[in-house]
């Protein structure tokens, strides 16, 4: 239901077809949400056949036709509905702090590998939503709002290179 409702909001942003609406995905809500190509078209698909999205068919000048998706009016009432509903809590599933958790059988090289490929895997998460946020200006509520979210991830990922700094400290 959260990735419909994302999309929806991607679509409400601008219409786009299901490549550009996995780049935005990629470079916009996936701070803070995953989901692979498959995900995407499924969820794109459904909401289509739901009447929540509509797909229009675009002439390409030179190129292919684009199937070009827009929100309907179904689309924006869902998306209204979500987002003034009471946040639900989403359960965090981590594959690194399952391995931090289970780790005693790891010697000491294994587990400063397990640390420094999370740290690697962080900072090149850092260094991508840092870039992201210096090439963006907030010129109106809505890009404000965005902007803010990637502020999150930013410190949320300043804030586990601090957590791993300690881990390390407290395990060596």
């Amino acid at each position: 239901m959260v990735l419909a409702r994302i999309i929806l909001g991607l679509l409400a942003i601008a219409p786009m077809t299901g490549y550009d609406l996995k780049r935005h995905f990629d470079s916009t809500a996936g701070h803070f949400w995953t989901a692979d190509k498959a995900q995407i078209y499924r969820t794109l698909a459904k909401l289509v056949a739901d009447g929540h999205a509509e797909v229009e068919t675009v002439a390409g000048s030179g190129a292919p036709d684009r199937q070009e998706h827009r929100i309907t009016a179904a689309g924006e009432a869902a998306l209204a509905e979500w987002l003034a509903s009471e946040p639900e809590r989403q359960t965090e599933r981590d594959p690194f702090l399952a391995r931090v958790f289970f780790g005693a059988g790891l010697d000491e090289d294994g587990l400063r590998s397990l640390f420094a490929g999370r740290r690697e895997a962080v900072h090149e998460r850092l260094a991508r939503y840092e870039q992201l946020r210096a090439e963006n200006s907030a010129t109106d509520r809505g890009a404000r709002l965005r902007l803010v979210t990637l502020d999150n991830g930013i410190a949320h990922l300043r804030t586990e290179l601090a957590w791993l700094d300690a881990a390390e400290e407290e395990l060596t």
